[in-house]
């Protein structure tokens, strides 16, 4: 157990250990109905719904010929007349995408040709959900056939050029990723996004619905552009106003036979609000807190059924537009506190209900332990750029430490001036050790969107939208999801001559010639940066041929209701340019540690010092390292990124400037700001089981390097030389930079009592002033860690910070567990 093998635990530890020794939570009592849903799922393994897919195809099947946005409004409003809708036990409010318990629902859009494959393989996957043998019948005989054929997976295959497609995938088929040059575009049909909720709230669906229709009647009948594309995209906007609109009005009838047959009356009189409330909202302006939240919760969850958004869709700044409606209700003794901390954990457990099925393998791959990034981002500054933070941004931190829950992704956004108190509670929060909340800084989002093109008062706004990116509501307007590039296979075919170990004799890259031959340092980067360029090439290209093809596949007309520039242009949300927008992707850079290390490793030790030789280091690595462990050791033993070390840090600098300045160069042509991102989710794991030993002592198909941070046990000087080598390492003279995922590890005995929280708070004040993008923290044991592996089922409920989420230890493969533990827990701040 813990207690034998750990002084300190954090406050999430000791959840767990008095949950062993068969104490009851001390919470639970003062969140009582949110452990009752809870109760109710907890641990259960996810079903497949398949009823979105089915009445979403069998509308696209009546609709061939027409415009694809109206089209998409259509299956909305089909899906909204006919799927179940349930009102789960205990719930204050209504609405959910599937079945009851875990569910996750299907996209046949996406994954339509090789859904019936899929389908067989789930039970084999790690993240595994469950499927009723009727429904796969479902799947396999009526969904997935009419898909074939039509999917942009396959379009996108067939587009790209042989030279293209070696580096993307792995077979004829585009099924499998060569883990190399990886699109993402085919697994998900958006970005990560963040609606205007507001825009919700204060006008309904009726108000939008209204606008449209007013639009719609306005056209000039004689003209072609009116004709051809601003009537179906105005008619797509009355029809999924009216689906959204329908759909809440069957929860209220629900509700109201429900309470007719309820015996308890509390929870009658709960039903009968409840039905009074969605016969309101969304299609009127909500007046209450319970309105506004019932209003909110429609709106992300109808969006779950319109598309499969990366990470799902983001909860927006909640604790600046429920603040009115908060601040009302308390001033007119309308609802207490411990009222309003209710509703919001009923719409936490009702998340984290739905888990987003990835059917790709790619997809499941990158996105382990049922990834989920719905953030509701707290803090801030206001659109006039004052300091954000009020009372419930404090009760969101509150709930956060007393009800043990992996939902909602919780993101506080940093700045110069955050009150004391904002910044000491975001840290008692960390303290508490379930990784919440990640912190993003407006010392570094802000000034780079300006430079952009954003206003003010839009990035002033901006809201936490996935694992660690930002979105501007009604401003951003690029959907398409971006390469992500192993460039750790750019430096092994640099050391392989163009070749890979994992693929054999075969030139995936460039034949830059045999390194045992070179004779200087500048040999080998000219040879790196070479394989570096012709990724970057591949990935550019790759994103062309996407922006293009994916408005032929993909609609989303309840997003471009709640756009302002998509309204003011009557273009779909997914459409390549619309009027006013700022169009902001990435690529990602995999590997970033494991690259430098092993460059420097190289440069030190073999063309400085001449402690080694090239054929030494490159027989060491064919061998594993196997009977080579003094090599090994000296490799790395050489200086490392995340010491604050000027050697290390200066290449790390140099392979971000030319990355920069390739999508400096090359993102103008595409219409987009195709920025430099290091933010991997969890695929430099997979990324990893491709690339072979490499010079910094790693050894073969083992994780790359995380994000930004260090290689694994490669940071000795502390978690603060961690912040100076990201500072150190980045280009500010280039706004091309985007988001960079920072993983910090203390152990609970580092940030002890009122001493660490404020180390801690200044930690994070450091990282502020640094102007570095993100950093997220695990407050763990590692001997917690490893009772969790030998003995899961007593740590069912131990949650852990993975990358941009939560999770759900004992949810992770083995692979992805080790790798948390093998980073380095520091011990002092």
């Amino acid at each position: 157990m813990i207690t034998e093998c750990c002084e300190i635990l954090s406050p999430h530890e000791q959840r767990i250990q008095d949950k062993i020794e068969g104490r009851e939570d001390r919470f639970r009592a003062k969140h009582a109905r949110a452990f009752a849903i809870l109760d109710t799922f907890d641990s259960q393994r996810p079903r497949i719904d398949v009823e979105r897919a089915r009445y979403f195809t069998e509308s696209m099947k009546k609709t061939e010929g027409q415009a694809l946005i109206l089209r998409w409004a259509k299956a909305l409003k089909h899906v909204a007349e006919n799927i179940t809708v349930y009102i789960d036990d205990h719930q204050l409010l209504a609405g959910r995408c599937g079945c009851q318990g875990r569910y996750g629902i299907l996209y046949p859009e996406l994954d339509g040709d090789f859904l019936g494959l899929a389908i067989e393989q789930l039970p084999k996957r790690a993240a595994s959900f469950r499927i009723e043998p009727q429904d796969a019948d479902v799947v396999i005989n009526e969904i997935a056939p009419y898909w074939k054929g039509k999917t942009f997976h396959e379009d996108l295959n067939t587009a790209l050029a042989p030279d293209i497609h070696k580096l993307t995938y792995d077979d004829p088929d585009g099924l499998n990723s060569r883990y190399i040059v990886n699109e993402t575009a085919s697994f998900r049909s958006c970005l990560q996004w963040v609606h205007d909720y507001e825009k919700v709230l204060q006008r309904g669906f009726g108000g939008i619905r209204a606008e449209a229709q007013e639009r719609l009647d306005a056209l000039d009948p004689l003209s072609p552009v009116a004709n051809c594309e601003k009537k179906p995209f105005l008619e797509a906007i009355v029809t999924v106003c009216d689906a959204i609109i329908l759909w809440a009005k069957r929860h209220a009838v629900l509700a109201r036979e429900m309470a007719a047959k309820e015996k308890n009356a509390q929870r009658r009189k709960e039903l009968t609000a409840m039905a009074e409330v969605c016969e309101w909202v969304p299609e009127h302006p909500a007046r209450t807190f319970h309105e506004a939240a019932q209003a909110q919760w429609f709106t992300q969850m109808f969006s779950r059924l319109e598309q499969k958004t990366g990470t799902i869709i983001s909860n927006g700044r909640m604790d600046q537009y429920l603040y009115p409606f908060y601040r009302k209700d308390i001033d007119e003794g309308r609802i207490t506190e411990e009222g309003v901390v209710e509703f919001i954990e009923c719409m936490w457990v009702g998340m984290a209900q739905f888990i987003d099925l990835y059917i790709s393998p790619t997809g499941g791959a990158f996105n382990e332990g049922y990834a989920h990034w719905e953030a509701v981002t707290v803090g801030g500054q206001t659109r006039d750029g004052r300091d954000a933070s009020n009372e419930l941004t404090y009760m969101f931190l509150k709930s956060k430490r007393e009800f043990p829950l992996h939902y909602p992704d919780l993101a506080a956004r940093i700045h110069a001036r955050a009150p004391e108190r904002y910044v000491w509670e975001v840290a008692e929060t960390i303290k508490e050790g379930s990784g919440f909340p990640k912190l993003i800084n407006d010392e570094e989002v802000i000034p780079l969107y300006l430079s952009k093109g954003a206003t003010f008062e839009e990035v002033y706004d901006y809201a936490v939208s996935g694992c660690s990116e930002a979105r501007m509501p009604n401003r951003d307007t690029y959907t398409s999801g971006c390469a992500y590039i192993n460039f750790a296979a750019a430096l092994e075919m640099a050391l392989r001559n163009g070749r890979m170990q994992k693929y054999g004799d075969r030139a995936l890259g460039l034949e830059t010639g045999d390194p045992r031959q070179f004779k200087c340092w500048d040999d080998l980067w000219s040879a790196y940066l070479a394989q570096q360029t012709n990724f970057l090439r591949t990935a550019f290209i790759q994103q062309h041929i996407i922006i293009n093809l994916r408005p032929r596949h993909f609609a989303a007309p309840l997003a471009s209701a709640l756009h302002d520039l998509c309204m003011a242009d009557c273009k779909d949300l997914h459409e390549p340019k619309i009027k006013g927008g700022i169009d902001l992707g990435y690529f990602e850079y995999i590997g970033f540690g494991t690259v430098i290390d092993s460059l420097a490793a190289i440069k030190k030790l073999v063309f400085e010092d001449h402690k080694l030789t090239m054929d030494q280091i490159i027989d060491a690595m064919n061998q594993n390292f196997e009977g080579c462990e003094d090599i090994r050791m000296m490799l790395r033993g050489a200086p490392c990124y995340g010491n604050n070390d000027p050697y290390a840090d200066g290449i790390a600098r140099e392979i971000d400037r030319t990355a920069l300045e390739f999508a400096h160069t090359y993102s103008l042509e595409l219409g987009v700001h195709l920025d430099l991102r290091y933010v991997p989710f969890t695929s430099h794991v997979p990324f990893g089981k491709v690339v072979s030993a490499t010079p910094n002592g790693r050894k073969a198909w083992t994780p790359l390097a995380d994000g930004s941070s260090a290689s694994h046990g490669a940071d000795v000087n502390g978690p603060t030389a961690i912040l100076l080598s990201n500072f150190a390492s980045k280009n500010y003279n280039y706004r091309e930079r985007a988001s960079r995922l920072l993983n910090i590890k203390f152990t609970p005995k580092c940030l002890e009592g009122d001493e660490g929280t404020r180390k801690l708070v200044a930690f994070i004040r450091t990282m502020c002033d640094l102007k570095l993008w993100h950093v997220q923290f695990n407050v763990v044991n590692k001997k917690t860690l490893l009772a969790a592996q030998r003995e899961p089922e007593k740590y069912r409920n131990l949650i852990v910070r993975i990358a941009g989420y939560s999770a759900y230890f004992v949810d992770l493969s083995p692979d992805l567990q080790n790798d948390l533990i093998a980073r380095t827990g520091h011990e002092s701040v």
